[in-house]
């Protein structure tokens, strides 16, 4: 009698699988000013727009980070606020079984590019409760915009001087 044997399948010699699992997205703050209300309100002119928009990762645990998108969206009138909205979208995504070398590419531009559809859509809504036609923020991309920051991330390590407002992408509308 010739007994096979196979080898034990109890996963200890077999490598996991790599893994990225979404466990939350949320909206983490958001807030509405219009400031020299109601007397801008009867202004008969065009606002002019300006978005910003930047992404914090923070690290909560072992390969366990929230990112944030925050972006700001302010209106103005004749050089006047017209409105202003602040809104932090943010998720907690779980990494398994991942280099760490593809880990920050991808909190700088796969989790972002998750979280920004529900960035755009409460930006729009929170507008167009205040009483104003809805601004659909365009499109970004988040893998430029993360290349951005490694390239000012070198040249600031070699000229020792940078800012961390210079990250900040400035959309125009």
């Amino acid at each position: 009698m010739i007994e096979q044997t196979t080898p034990a399948a109890d996963g200890a010699d077999t490598p996991k699988e790599p893994g990225f699992r979404i466990q939350r997205i949320y909206l983490k703050d958001l807030s509405l000013e219009q400031p020299n209300a109601p007397q801008i309100l009867l202004v008969a002119a065009e606002p002019q727009i300006e978005v910003e928009v930047d992404v914090v990762v923070t690290h909560l645990g072992d390969e366990i980070f929230e990112v944030a998108l925050i972006s700001t969206v302010t209106a103005k009138v004749e050089s006047k606020v017209l409105f202003l909205v602040e809104a932090k979208q943010a998720g907690i995504f779980e990494f398994s079984n991942i280099p760490a070398e593809q880990i920050d590419p991808m909190l700088g531009i796969a989790c972002p590019t998750i979280l920004y559809p529900y960035l755009r859509s409460n930006i729009a809504d929170t507008i167009s409760r205040a009483g104003f036609q809805p601004i659909h923020l365009n499109e970004i991309n988040f893998h430029a915009m993360y290349e951005h920051r490694i390239m000012q991330a070198a040249q600031a390590a070699s000229t020792e001087s940078g800012s961390a407002d210079e990250s900040k992408i400035i959309l125009p509308h």
